[in-house]
């Protein structure tokens, strides 16, 4: 690769990235933010459901175990 052909492809990279950059922070732009209220609801939502799924597994864990354990000590 000789030094131009070098110097043409950064030089075109270099304007791919800035490129990406500007349209990014336009898209950026146009993005319609959450309020705090929704934000907060959204995260106690999302913590609600997990300790739930969590509560959930951690019965079926229990049940599954201890029938197991009645099914080998027998």
């Amino acid at each position: 690769m000789t030094e131009r052909s070098f110097l043409n492809t950064n030089l075109d990279n270099m304007n791919k990235l800035t490129n990406y950059i500007k349209e990014s922070i336009a898209e950026m732009k146009k993005v319609t933010w959450p309020t705090k209220k929704e934000t907060r609801n959204y995260t106690l939502l999302v913590i609600g459901i997990s300790i739930g799924v969590a509560l959930f597994l951690g019965l079926l864990d229990y049940i599954f175990t201890t029938g197991f354990q009645l099914i080998i000590n027998k």
